[in-house]
């Protein structure tokens, strides 16, 4: 893991959008990353059926997690929004 990208123990589950929004820290910017519920989904191998379900893969996956989001932060793959999307 690359020490010049840190992710803070912060994660939020946004109900419309069905996403979990986490941030990362690269070079003092703040980086809003977001992994859709899909995708959570796919990486759990089961199906999530709640908000706080999916927080909880979330935090059973979060090394992962952070591995996917790192990799696009390295090769700057944002979205116009400036995000990161897993």
């Amino acid at each position: 893991m690359n020490q010049s990208i840190l992710f803070p123990d912060i994660q939020d589950w946004n109900e419309e959008k069905q996403v979990i929004i986490f941030p990362a820290q690269q070079a003092g910017a703040l980086i809003e990353c977001v992994i859709s519920l899909g995708k959570l989904t796919q990486l759990a191998g089961k199906e999530i059926s709640s908000g706080e379900e999916a927080l909880q893969q979330f935090n059973v996956l979060r090394f992962d997690i952070e591995e996917l989001a790192e990799e696009r932060i390295e090769e700057e793959e944002f979205n116009s929004a400036g995000q990161v999307e897993l």
